[in-house]
């Protein structure tokens, strides 16, 4: 079967023998495609297993990957989020490596990526889900009890706030029935069902809106939904999404890691295609995360200092500001004569961007390339221009070049930060996010 699909795209072979010219021009023909994608379905295979806040469109990735790529080699998206890059990887025959800090993220794209027994894992699904119903009805008093011993002051504090006590029942009694699943195929896919339930698009079991949107409020006279419920119905629809994907291919690698310091060799990768996150939390995925990772476990101090080494992250004490290239300065000067603080913001994360950027260089073999989504950020009324700002970076450490094209978004599919009742503020978040940028950055041959 492989080997039959091999051979149905062998033209892309061609790749490994194209001059540095024609791999240049052949990379400017990709990005001169239409972008966009919009009425393209982007739920096949596992990719609609959990909610994610602005992840690009599959057929992106893809496009490169298939334009730039042969079965077999090597693709790498190091700050993997969702895992798109990863999951388009894997269906096309690459071998896919997804680095992240968020143990979430690492989790989705691991299960993403993972074919299963269909019939195997619904026999036990719906048994962990029988059983997780008996335990309600039979025994509310226990389960009770649980909950007041299973977590400390503070995880109990934020669960009793965010969640009804009959919802806490429901969860935990689910929880401990897949906790006794013995296959851990098995069990990750029962979990990351679990979450998905929780972090949700709309609706959801907590008392949470927005949460999907990483801006969650408190909304008292939301009406959650049963877990119990809503567990059958995702586990039903990932269960038949997982029919899509294929034991053909080897599994990717997930690595629990920094982008600034990749664990890998040099010269090993032969494509990348990423999107880092916003700056200044604009997106703050540690903030919805943590509704579901309080209950495999975590505590809410580790889930904090583990947000602060996120990129992007808004704190600047202790964390060393590097020089920028002078155009790159000039901005953060601009911002810096409205708001220091948020200058010192953008000075850190142009500095994560240098680190990073340097080390996708270091590891991309010669010639190859490295594509970076991106979308800019305003910062008290001026546009930070992340995608001109990140080229000149990228030319600074040492890419032979660095191409911008513009992909316009499709804002009733993509999963935005929620709209805030402020309407100066929703007006800036409005004109930064109706388009994003690909940058492609090419590695001199030699």
């Amino acid at each position: 079967m492989r080997q039959l699909e091999m051979d149905i795209i062998a033209p892309e072979a061609a790749v490994d023998l194209l001059t540095p010219s024609l791999y240049s021009d052949r990379l400017a023909a990709l990005l001169s495609n239409d972008l966009n994608f919009h009425g393209r379905n982007s739920a096949y295979a596992s990719h609609n297993y959990h909610a994610f806040p602005a992840k690009f469109p599959p057929q992106l990735p893809r496009l490169f990957i298939e334009g730039l790529t042969t079965p077999g080699d090597v693709v790498l998206d190091p700050m993997v989020g969702s895992g798109t890059t990863i999951v388009e990887a894997f269906l096309t025959g690459r071998h896919g490596i997804g680095v992240d800090l968020d143990p979430l993220a690492l989790h989705l794209g691991q299960v993403k990526t993972k074919p299963i027994p269909v019939e195997a894992v619904a026999e036990t699904g719906f048994a962990v889900l029988r059983k997780a119903q008996e335990l309600c009805q039979r025994h509310m008093g226990e389960l009770q009890k649980q909950i007041e011993h299973r977590f400390a002051p503070p995880e109990r504090a934020f669960i009793d706030y965010w969640f009804l006590p009959t919802t806490q029942y429901e969860l935990l009694a689910l929880l401990s029935q897949i906790e006794g699943v013995e296959d851990p195929t098995t069990k990750a896919f029962l979990e990351l069902a679990f979450s998905a339930i929780i972090i949700t698009k709309s609706g959801g079991v907590s008392l949470a809106r927005d949460l999907a949107h990483t801006r969650p409020h408190r909304v008292l006279e939301k009406q959650p939904r049963s877990a119990l419920v809503e567990f059958s119905k995702r586990l039903k629809k990932n269960l038949e999404s997982a029919m899509e994907l294929s034991f053909d291919f080897d599994a990717p690698d997930f690595v629990h890691g920094n982008a600034m310091a990749l664990p890998l060799q040099d010269s090993t990768i032969d494509l990348i295609v990423t999107s880092p996150p916003y700056a200044s939390n604009a997106i703050d995925y540690m903030r919805a995360h943590k509704f579901s990772l309080i209950w495999f476990g975590r505590t809410l101090q580790q889930l904090s200092n583990l947000r602060s080494q996120y990129i992007g992250h808004d704190a600047t004490q202790g964390f060393n500001l590097l020089m920028l290239p002078s155009s790159v300065q000039m901005i953060v000067d601009t911002v810096a004569q409205v708001d220091g603080k948020k200058a010192q913001t953008l000075h850190r994360y142009y500095s994560e961007a240098t680190c990073f950027l340097a080390e996708m260089l270091r590891v991309l073999r010669p010639g190859k390339a490295a594509i970076v989504v991106v979308g800019s950020s305003v910062m008290r009324g001026i546009d930070t221009q992340t995608d001109r700002c990140l080229a000149e970076i990228g030319k600074n450490v040492g890419f032979a070049n660095a191409t911008i094209a513009v992909r316009h978004l499709d804002r009733d599919k993509r999963m935005m930060p929620a709209r805030s009742r402020d309407k100066a503020a929703t007006s800036l978040i409005e004109a930064r996010m109706h388009e994003e940028y690909i940058i492609a950055f090419l590695k001199n041959e030699a």
